[in-house]
């Protein structure tokens, strides 16, 4: 084997038991050698040339990102996950004929996929699901992302929820939680401009908490202004404390005259 390719298959080894065991400061630092390493190899995306370990050096530069982009997910860094994200999907398209399937291809989609539901980028998720084969469509990572996003646009919050408890993979858990952060979110900023005050039971309900300890850590954590009293929980002090904005009717009238005159100079 390349003298080369030894000492990036040797390196990539000691990354993965170091990511085994949550050592993620030094799998950070693997990671960087990592890919400096692999600038060396011409057979890797843009160049693609074909050396006599090509399929090797494509092979392995995959896994090294595959593992990239989980441990960005352990870490929490969703920065890091879409640079590792881009640097890997070459594999997935460019080099597709070229190497034989990943079984991390259709988790690590899925995850992409999620991430842009919680970043509320509709747009580009739809744009990767156009770029995805019908058998890749079929999926169960690839329908996780997509009943989610049917579920939000639906309203249906309830199923985004419950979807935490059938996650396709265990990677999965993180983007849950954020998701399950932005519904709650969505309903207690529509609650608090709906109500002036709701039971604690009717806000557990509302928000999805099974009990009252979860809504009052919610509450103090994420909506210290709401008040809890008398078994009520009180918007009044939100609503006080939001800025009122009043639409400047007069002059968006003059405004419109104005350019109502400029068309009628015009033409």
């Amino acid at each position: 084997m390349d003298p080369k390719l030894t000492e990036v298959s040797q390196l990539f080894e000691r990354f993965k038991a170091a990511l085994s065991r949550k050592d993620f400061d030094s799998c950070t630092m693997f990671l960087s050698q990592l890919k400096v390493m692999l600038t060396e190899f011409r057979s890797l995306p843009p160049l693609f040339e074909e050396t006599p370990n090509a399929v090797h050096e494509l092979t392995l530069a995959r896994d090294i990102y595959e593992h990239a982009v989980v441990l960005s997910v352990k870490t929490e860094d969703q920065d890091a996950f879409e640079r590792d994200f881009f640097q890997l999907k070459p594999y997935y398209t460019d080099a597709r004929n070229r190497l034989p399937p990943s079984s991390q291809e259709h988790p690590i989609l899925g995850l992409n996929l999620l991430r842009l539901l919680v970043q509320n980028r509709i747009a580009e998720f739809h744009t990767e699901l156009e770029l995805l084969s019908s058998s890749a469509l079929e999926n169960p990572c690839i329908k996780h992302a997509v009943e989610l996003e049917q579920s939000f646009m639906e309203g249906a919050y309830n199923r985004v929820l419950s979807a935490r408890q059938t996650v396709p993979h265990e990677t999965y858990v993180y983007f849950m939680d954020l998701l399950a952060k932005t519904v709650r979110d969505e309903i207690a900023g529509c609650s608090e401009k709906a109500y002036d005050f709701l039971s604690i039971k009717d806000a557990c309900q509302m928000l999805l908490y099974t009990s009252e300890q979860e809504l009052l850590k919610y509450i103090d954590e994420e909506h210290p202004e709401w008040e809890v009293k008398d078994g009520l929980v009180i918007f009044q002090k939100a609503k006080e404390s939001a800025p009122c904005k009043e639409i400047p009717s007069l002059q968006l009238i003059n405004q419109t005259l104005s350019y109502a005159r400029e068309l009628e100079r015009i033409v």
